[in-house]
């Protein structure tokens, strides 16, 4: 068995970590939670973020076998498809993808025949799942709490931990958003921390506050050093702590927009007859809950 190699990329006006991780022996590998570009005062998508990571592939000579994403994303628009379209990789998510499908379709209104059965990924994995990119070792983790549907991947010494731990000195991240919950988070942060103190955790996110962006710590350093962990908080103390600063936070400036191409897998919505996709945002519904 091997531990992969991982090459971060870092989008900065979503503060988004995207990851290309592959096994050294086999040349096999896999992304996690490539970036779709859009620009909301244009209307227009484009892929300068997924052409960064394929260039990045084919120079290495990487072998891509997997385009994976660690739960449906609020601040950006998943690449998945158009990455699986260049390079026929495989697609996959955390099972628990339907609930967060049958969630929004209803705050978005969608009609009733919108798929929410997951068909929108190649595979959807449960927990406990394991595969095998080249002779790295891969384990599904089910990691509720910033979503309802978030999972980490635990490759080989390197934990991909999306949205449920940020860098030790900005602590975790919210729960507040719809199917979220700070004690599901309180106890995928205890699982994800009882893994070996020596395994590499990458993050989803990170908004550099006053250095670079960074997306790597031990479990070590963040049992040492996470803000809104080295102290060994109790759940109730956590959930304090996470829900208060949840309270003075507003929603990610993309996520109306975001939710409702993420639960397509990544594709827009469906052209209408005039050969263009819209989006369809609730207006006041945050502000009426």
């Amino acid at each position: 068995m091997s531990n992969p190699i991982v090459k971060g990329f870092w989008d900065k006006p979503t503060g988004s970590w995207q990851y290309v991780f592959h096994d050294p022996d086999t040349m096999k590998g896999a992304i996690i939670d490539p970036v779709l570009d859009f620009d909301p005062l244009a209307g227009a998508t484009s892929t300068k973020n997924a052409e960064r990571l394929l260039d990045y592939v084919r120079e290495t000579g990487i072998d891509l076998i997997w385009i994976l994403d660690t739960h449906p994303h609020a601040d950006h628009f998943s690449a998945a498809p158009w990455l699986k379209a260049q390079t026929g990789a495989q697609t996959a998510i955390g099972e628990k993808v339907t609930g967060v499908q049958v969630l929004w379709q209803g705050i978005y209104n969608l009609p009733d025949d919108f798929p929410k059965d997951g068909s929108q990924w190649d595979r959807l994995f449960p927990d406990g799942d394991e595969f095998m990119v080249g002779n790295v070792p891969v384990k599904v983790m089910f990691s509720p709490g910033h979503t309802l549907a978030s999972i980490t991947y635990v490759a080989g010494n390197a934990a991909f931990v999306h949205d449920t731990l940020m860098m030790p000195d900005s602590g975790s991240s919210r729960a507040d958003f719809p199917g979220g919950s700070s004690a599901e988070l309180y106890n995928s942060i205890s699982a994800i921390l009882a893994l070996p103190e020596d395994t590499r955790v990458f993050v989803g996110h990170d908004y550099a506050p006053n250095r670079e962006a960074a997306c790597e710590a031990s479990v070590a350093e963040h049992r040492a050093s996470n803000i809104h962990w080295k102290d060994a908080p109790s759940e109730a103390d956590y959930r304090a702590v996470r829900d208060a600063r949840d309270a003075t936070l507003a929603l990610p400036k993309l996520m109306l927009a975001a939710l409702q191409i993420n639960i397509r897998g990544g594709r827009l919505p469906e052209p209408e007859n005039n050969g263009s996709s819209y989006l369809k945002l609730p207006l006041n519904y945050f502000e009426s809950r």
